[in-house]
């Protein structure tokens, strides 16, 4: 393990006494603190519906399901992301279209997604990629324009707003996830928001083995035993969040603005340890979000084109090298094996998306680091940039 981690969750009594505070209940899954987490998140995103689910992508899935899109149906979305964004799409059996990206805030460029709609088109996925929020409502007006939904993959961005409005509020539905790298952790998880009441039910049903949750007591003494619980409505799945992970997110969204300004104080380290530093472009923070808008996922500077992917890779191996945890994120989806096999997609398709890539590197951010964490992060990195310089010199 390296001696600073690229990114490491923030435990404290509070959530190990929740969780063993669950364990004692004696109600280990579909009780009281799934509704209360769901009410808490959904709160926090100013949506009617929050439904808890095993894991982002699983609510990605499911409301896919929802909205009931399958072979045929063409989904746009994003290549620069993690692979469930498309990877869900693949799920129902619809056509992920992959579009280009805008070079400064890294989500998915408005433009391309209104030139790749066609008449195939149900859905647009947005991300939010790293925690940015920029775009979205662009994004909402061209789904409303085209009377399709906008669906949401806010997993990096919960506790961020965009012009006043919350992560998670843009589109038809937003799904959140809680790996442990994410502003707060369920270990593992995630959470479908919404205003659609029929979506929503849709989802509860189907994250629940296609059938209705009942209360406790009527699982084993229903008085109709045809509505009871083996009854199963729909083709469903076992995505149900545990009552232990809901405890632990109960007490991580008790602490989530201090859990989100604590990645504030971070990133701001960065920044201004690196601003100086002529061989990269930092993250670009939206100017219509104030400083307190922005909820940091993780903190991904890019090397300027002078530098080659091999370069980069060589620099990130360096950190390693040095105990510094360090991550190209992302590689492009539509260059995926399994895409470029499935869709015949080749290195030169999404140009932008493909250069950023190239020359990503993520560093350790995690809320526990201080300033000297921070510091030798900084001085490692520009050491390794010195070493590529010279190399570029004496070659």
């Amino acid at each position: 393990m390296s001696v600073i981690p690229l990114s490491q969750p923030d435990i404290t009594e509070h959530e190990v006494r929740a969780v063993v505070d669950a364990l004692r209940s004696g109600r280990l899954s579909m009780g009281p603190r799934l509704a209360r987490f769901e009410e808490m998140v959904a709160g926090r995103c100013e949506r009617r519906h929050g439904v808890a689910v095993s894991c982002g992508t699983a609510g990605l899935h499911l409301v896919l399901r929802a909205l009931d899109i399958g072979p045929g149906d063409e989904v746009v979305t994003t290549t620069f992301s993690f692979i469930a964004s498309a990877n869900c799409i693949m799920y129902v059996g619809a056509k992920p279209v992959l579009v280009d990206i805008d070079p400064r805030s890294l989500n998915v460029d408005p433009h391309k997604v209104e030139a790749a709609i066609t008449n195939r088109t149900k859905a647009i996925i947005a991300v939010e990629v790293f925690g940015s929020t920029t775009h979205m409502d662009r994004l909402a007006q061209i789904a409303g324009a085209r009377e399709i939904p906008l669906i949401e993959d806010c997993c990096e961005a919960l506790g961020g707003r965009h012009r006043g409005r919350p992560a998670g509020s843009f589109g038809r539905t937003g799904v959140f996830g809680f790996y442990p790298n994410k502003q707060i952790t369920t270990g593992e998880g995630g959470m479908i928001v919404t205003d659609d009441d029929q979506l929503a039910d849709a989802c509860r049903i189907m994250r629940n083995q296609g059938r209705v949750d009942l209360p406790e007591a009527d699982n084993d003494q229903s008085s109709n035993l045809q509505a009871g619980w083996l009854n199963h409505t729909c083709l469903g799945y076992n995505y149900r969040l545990s009552e232990l992970a809901c405890a632990l997110g109960i007490a991580q969204m008790e602490r989530l603005d201090e859990l989100l300004e604590a990645r504030r104080r971070v990133a701001m380290a960065y920044m201004q340890r690196l601003m100086d530093c002529q061989d990269l472009i930092l993250p670009n923070v939206d100017p219509a979000c104030a400083p307190d808008e922005l909820s940091w996922f993780a903190f991904v500077v890019r090397l300027t084109d002078q530098y080659t992917h091999v370069e980069r890779d060589r620099i990130i191996t360096g950190m390693r090298r040095h105990e510094i945890g360090a991550a190209n994120y992302f590689p492009c989806i539509h260059l995926q094996s399994f895409y470029q096999e499935q869709f015949g997609f080749r290195s030169g398709d999404l140009p932008v998306a493909e250069s950023v890539s190239q020359r990503t590197i993520a560093l350790p951010f995690y809320n526990q680091m201080d300033d000297m964490a921070v510091e030798l992060v900084v001085q490692t990195l520009k050491l390794m940039l010195q070493r590529e310089n010279l190399l570029k010199r004496d070659s």
